[in-house]
């Protein structure tokens, strides 16, 4: 039992950090040069979950810069806000999952307290 309740906890964990991770893409959504991240999960040790962040190196549109050199430009963002919304009500929806394991996990164990006591 002890170990589903560490694995959950890991995934708890491993879903905060996904959010983390989407809501600083979507906080420099307008930052020039920014290069998003991305939160990627692994099965780690008995199961659990870990969490590894990338940097996508993806160059952003470029955006000719007005003056008289017609060779500069500026690199923008690469972060696509159709890409972020949905990976953070998916961060949302694991993590409230885990939560709902841990209830249901500590509801079990009051039941069992209480036919044993």
């Amino acid at each position: 039992m002890m170990i589903s309740v560490s694995n959950t906890i890991s995934g708890l964990r491993a879903h905060a950090t996904k959010l983390f991770v989407s809501a600083n893409n979507i906080a420099n959504f307008a930052t020039e040069s920014f290069k998003k991240s991305r939160a990627v999960f692994r099965e780690g040790r008995n199961g659990g979950v870990e969490v590894e962040i990338e940097r996508v190196d993806t160059p952003g549109p470029i955006i000719p810069e007005d003056g008289d050199d017609p060779y500069f430009a500026r690199e923008m963002f690469n972060v696509d806000l159709g890409e972020e919304i949905p990976q953070t009500i998916l961060a949302q929806r694991g993590y409230e999952a885990n939560l709902s394991v841990i209830r249901t996990t500590d509801e079990l164990l009051g039941s069992l307290i209480d036919i044993l006591g």
